[in-house]
């Protein structure tokens, strides 16, 4: 019988390792993890050391090979707290002849909690590790949060969008390489953190206790739940009413019209106040970075068939003028928007602060690499792909095999090969338009339609089932610190 050990290393720095940890180590066979987490961690000359991160080819290694006797998989954090320690543990039990046994480490949220001296069993958990996070509706919550975040400049963006929400006064510590040497902990309310950059490796903690904004929507949400009994009685009366075969009344109360707080937020604080897609193209910083047209914008987004709470990707992104208009249209989901051009992704931002957009997260990089670690899209729109269309494609169905796309060509070699891969096996609703836009322009006294450029918009769907490739984060051994 092989043996298997699963440790959590704790934040990072090896000095936290477990007696017990350590003691699996020394006499360890193999020891497999992703790059931080064996930082540090001696082995034996004769010990095999392997930089693995996936759980499928951690899985793969160990039970491929047979001269080894005792491995061990170390696992930033704690393997309890957003770690992929279950997933391969289950794995490998399904092995034959492999026993597994786990050795939990510090959690990064006990390690803060250490550090600022505090209790942390009121916490509430959450992931922004490549999964969307909506930190204004965890903030409407109340009470403190915790968040595991991905990339350095998270922090700076999850703060943006409480300031734009209202909810600036939320008490925020940003904790970025716990326990290292270089440890650094900043404290300051949301609106003072907003745009500022930390190290990739870092963790929030959110006090959303003593926030005005937040205790006024949770009086504003007791006096909607304890409305008086003759409203109940006509909201059941009209709806008793209704003829059989229709929808009861949107609102039972005489006079009053149906209230979309969604749409309310947009006009109160956009600067698009409408329902409708298609933004003019000059509300939108552009610089010399291609941007999609409005008109076109606008039939794109009717093929993608957006709901409030889809995931999209918008690869070559640009301007990002796609990422906000999906972003207005879903707005408890998110968009991640993908650049390599980094005066685009710098108009990425800037879009998005302007149009308030605080679930739009720019994604600096070129696909499909940048889009590995992405939660699964509901939708994706390939604005530029580099020559790279078919494996972005390949990419999106692998994490949802339902996964609805819209490529805009513009030379007929893309068109072609987009229509060759829509229309292809596996795919769906396959469509092609052609979207052709004149606008007037004053020629003295007159005006006079100049036509643009064509471009054309091939659009499917995937046919497979959404199963266990359709994952809301990425397929990762590693813990709750891993590649934040």
């Amino acid at each position: 019988m092989r043996k298997v050990t699963i440790i959590g290393a704790g934040p990072g720095n090896p000095d936290l390792l477990s007696k017990a940890a350590l003691d699996a180590i020394d006499i360890a066979d193999v020891v497999i993890g992703a790059a931080r987490a064996l930082a540090g961690i001696e082995v034996a000359c004769d010990v095999v050391k392997c930089e693995l991160v996936k759980t499928s080819e951690i899985v793969s290694t160990l039970t491929g090979e047979a001269s080894w006797q005792r491995a061990v998989v170390v696992m930033t954090g704690d393997t309890g707290l957003f770690s992929g320690a279950a997933r391969l543990t289950e794995a490998l039990r399904a092995a034959p002849d492999v026993e597994v046994r786990v050795i939990p480490g510090v959690s990064s949220a006990s390690f803060l909690a250490a550090r600022l001296g505090r209790p942390w069993q009121d916490w509430r958990m959450a992931s922004a590790h490549g999964v969307a996070c909506d930190v204004v509706a965890e903030a409407r919550q109340g009470g403190r949060l915790f968040l595991v975040t991905s990339g350095g400049r998270a922090p700076g963006e999850l703060c943006a969008a409480l300031a734009a929400a209202g909810i600036g006064d939320a008490d925020v510590t940003v904790a970025e390489r716990l326990s290292y040497p270089d440890e650094r902990i900043v404290q300051g309310p949301a609106e003072e953190i907003a745009g500022q950059e930390f190290n990739d490796l870092n963790v929030i903690l959110f006090d959303f206790t003593e926030c005005a904004q937040v205790a006024k929507g949770s009086a504003e949400a007791a006096t909607r739940g304890s409305a008086p009994a003759a409203t109940t009685g006509a909201a059941m009366a009209a709806a008793a009413e209704a003829r059989p075969g229709a929808d009861a009344p949107a609102s039972a109360v005489a006079g009053e019209r149906p209230r979309d707080a969604a749409l309310e937020k947009r006009a109160a604080h956009s600067r698009w106040p409408y329902a409708s897609s298609g933004i003019p193209d000059a509300l939108f910083a552009r610089g010399r970075v291609p941007m999609t047209k409005q008109e076109v914008r606008a039939v794109a987004l009717a093929k993608l068939r957006l709901s409030a709470s889809d995931t999209v990707w918008d690869v070559g992104a640009g301007t990002g003028s796609v990422s906000v208009e999906a972003a207005l249209l879903a707005r408890d989901g998110a968009v991640w928007a993908v650049e390599r051009n980094a005066e685009g992704v710098r108009l990425i931002r800037e879009n998005a602060r302007e149009f308030e957009c605080g679930n739009v997260f720019a994604v600096a990089g070129l696909a499909p690499e940048a889009l590995e670690k992405l939660p699964a899209p509901d939708a994706v729109f390939v604005g530029g792909s580099s020559g790279e269309l078919s494996s972005i494609v390949d990419l999106a169905r692998r994490k949802n095999p339902r996964a609805r796309f819209c490529v805009p060509c513009v030379t007929l070699e893309t068109l072609a090969l987009a229509c060759e891969l829509f229309a292809g096996e596996g795919f769906e609703g396959f469509e092609a338009c052609q979207v052709s836009v004149a606008r007037a322009q004053d020629v003295g006294s007159h005006h006079l339609m100049r036509a643009g450029n064509p471009v054309f918009l091939v659009s499917a769907r995937g046919a497979g089932e959404r199963g266990d490739g359709a994952l809301k984060g990425a397929d990762v051994a590693g813990g709750e610190g891993e590649a934040r």
